[in-house]
């Protein structure tokens, strides 16, 4: 029956979910702009300095973009299970679903799939987000959870983290996301510090900051693993199975960045000890310089270093008191005659 003069009811049907994190989406896409405008421009490069500024340039944003988008991830620790379980509290009904978890720095996220996705005359496909930021309240959200009436599997999950839970996961995993995540900040500083210093004449500093990248991102992981084993895990039994939660990608792609920070970093204090000149080469690519370099320790060592070419260093001149004030008397008594044909 048609209402409104002759127009029909409006019932707003599923909202469209994006396919990935939107602050991740954004991350990757600034990232990715920077890289594309360095390409563009990458031809106008000549000669073996194409490469070398390609190397650098795809490797300092590989780095910067990891840091920032592990910072917002929500997949340091995950796990996944297909169980048969009930699909609402104080219902017989059973589902066959795929249950996800994904724990990260500032909440956790639980998803439910069915399989197949239509059961009970339903679409099963849930995606929630429960987060524990310094705003939010983790307690509230289960509230709000509660009086939606959310299928059970998820709330079942949220409620294992909630505070008053006795598995003591929020506390666990809240400490562990809070100073992680400050830690991975200060990393992205150094990254910036580093990008900087590497650009300017003061190379060793910039080795200095990649290396302390490297390390804080290290310091990063063993604390985050450190905080989230000081209990024993908490069991998750989901209708027939049982849940278990790992190190998630977000964890390992962290880890290698680190440790590639680190080599790196050492590598260039190494080859800044043993070769100074060929690293000054590598960063500043001067085709016309000449290698003849001369670097003295002691004007600084690592610290204060400074590069002089031999070739174009002037030999010092020395002009006692006297002759100076002998050449200026001169020039006084033999003023310039104007010349007659001006």
């Amino acid at each position: 029956m048609a209402a409104f003069g002759h127009t029909f009811p409006f019932y707003a049907g599923h909202k469209p979910t994006f396919p990935m994190d939107t602050t991740l989406a954004i991350i990757v896409t600034i990232f990715l702009t920077a890289l594309i405008t360095f390409i563009i421009i990458l031809p106008g490069i000549r000669g073996k300095m194409r490469l070398f500024w390609l190397f650098r340039v795809v490797t300092s944003l590989f780095i910067g973009a990891v840091i920032l988008a592990v910072n917002f991830s929500s997949e340091w620790s995950v796990g996944q299970v297909r169980t048969n379980t009930s699909y609402k509290a104080f219902s017989s009904q059973w589902i066959s679903a795929d249950i996800g978890l994904q724990v990260g720095l500032r909440g956790v996220n639980i998803t439910l799939t069915g399989t197949p996705v239509q059961q009970l005359n339903e679409t099963i496909n849930y995606n929630e987000e429960f987060t524990w930021r310094l705003k939010e309240n983790y307690a509230e959200e289960y509230a709000r959870a509660l009086e939606k009436g959310l299928p059970d599997p998820i709330l079942y999950l949220a409620e294992k983290f909630t505070p008053n839970s006795p598995c003591g996961l929020h506390d666990q995993y809240r400490l562990a996301g809070h100073y992680t995540s400050a830690i991975l900040w200060v990393a992205f500083l150094c990254w910036l510090l580093a990008n900087v210093m590497l650009s300017m004449p003061v190379l060793v500093y910039g080795c200095h900051m990649l290396l302390a990248t490297g390390i804080f991102q290290l310091s990063g992981l063993l604390f985050f693993s450190t905080a989230t084993t000081l209990t024993p895990p908490c069991r998750l039994h989901l209708g027939t199975a049982m849940l278990h939660f790992h190190c998630g990608p977000a964890f390992w792609i962290t880890l290698t960045t680190g440790l590639l920070c680190v080599l790196l970093g050492l590598a260039m204090v190494v080859a800044h000890r043993m070769q100074p000149h060929r690293l000054k080469a590598f960063f500043t690519q001067s085709v016309g310089e000449k290698p003849g370099l001369e670097w003295n320790p002691e004007e600084g060592g690592l610290l204060s270093p400074r590069y002089r070419p031999t070739a174009e260093s002037p030999k010092p001149q020395y002009i006692s008191l006297s002759e100076a004030r002998s050449q200026a008397c001169c020039k006084e008594e033999h003023p310039k005659v104007p010349d007659p044909a001006l």
